[in-house]
């Protein structure tokens, strides 16, 4: 049986900003990605294209990937944007956060900076595979803070960890099997914070035809503070 991967990408610059700093891509061999630039002045911007272009280039036509892989392109990835910046004092601050999953024979490989999130659906339950590298989540972490105390916390969004803001870098990797009817979402905190666990279910689960533009859309009818971006993969028959 061949299994065939049904895949949607949706991204937005949201209500309130005027550039769009994601960006995702979608490449073979079944690779998925998504990068939140920060920076400000279009630096963001920069940086998250470039964390694109550069795992394109890294792992395009690969006859096989495994984590390590992975965590080479984005280690690649860092040093390109810190040349960049080392260049152009005006991107100096600049980074991005990176979420990359690749599925290859029933086994899914990960790696991960910063806040974006990937997500596994399996039946009802959603499982968010990585881990915000944010300050809020290290008072988490240590019992400081609650789940709902971090959602509204003012410095929530205040990152530990990015993607081209220092020369060493670590960079969080797993795998797990999938299965049929799994579904795996990337996306960037711009749909997080405007939207539920509860709701991102209840919209993957409806069977829409495009299920990141409709995961878009919900957060921009939920006010769109942010540019927000998402990719979902439906491993099906």
């Amino acid at each position: 049986m061949r299994i065939l991967s049904k895949v949607y990408e949706a991204t937005d610059v949201g209500c309130v900003r005027p550039i769009n700093e994601d960006s995702a891509a979608v490449f073979a061999p079944e690779v998925y990605v998504v990068a939140d630039g920060m920076g400000g002045h279009a630096a963001g911007e920069v940086a998250s294209h470039i964390l694109v272009k550069s795992v394109r280039e890294s792992l395009s036509g690969l006859p096989h990937i495994e984590e390590q892989d992975l965590c080479e392109a984005i280690h690649r990835a860092n040093h390109e944007i810190l040349a960049t910046v080392a260049q152009n004092p005006d991107c100096q601050g600049m980074g991005t956060t990176a979420t990359m999953l690749h599925i290859e024979e029933g086994r899914a490989v990960w790696a991960h900076v910063g806040d974006s999130r990937l997500y596994l659906l399996r039946g009802e339950s959603l499982q968010q595979i990585t881990r915000d590298h944010s300050y809020v989540e290290d008072l988490v972490e240590h019992g400081e803070l609650t789940e709902a105390e971090a959602r509204i916390h003012p410095q929530k969004n205040m990152l530990t960890r990015a993607v081209g803001v220092e020369e060493s870098l670590e960079v969080d990797s797993g795998c797990f099997e999938v299965q049929l009817g799994d579904v795996l979402l990337l996306a960037t905190d711009g749909l997080m914070n405007m939207v539920s666990e509860e709701e991102i279910v209840a919209i993957l689960q409806q069977g829409t035809a495009d299920p990141a533009r409709a995961l878009v859309e919900a957060a921009l009818r939920s006010g769109g503070r942010d540019n927000v971006t998402a990719v979902v993969v439906v491993y099906a028959v």
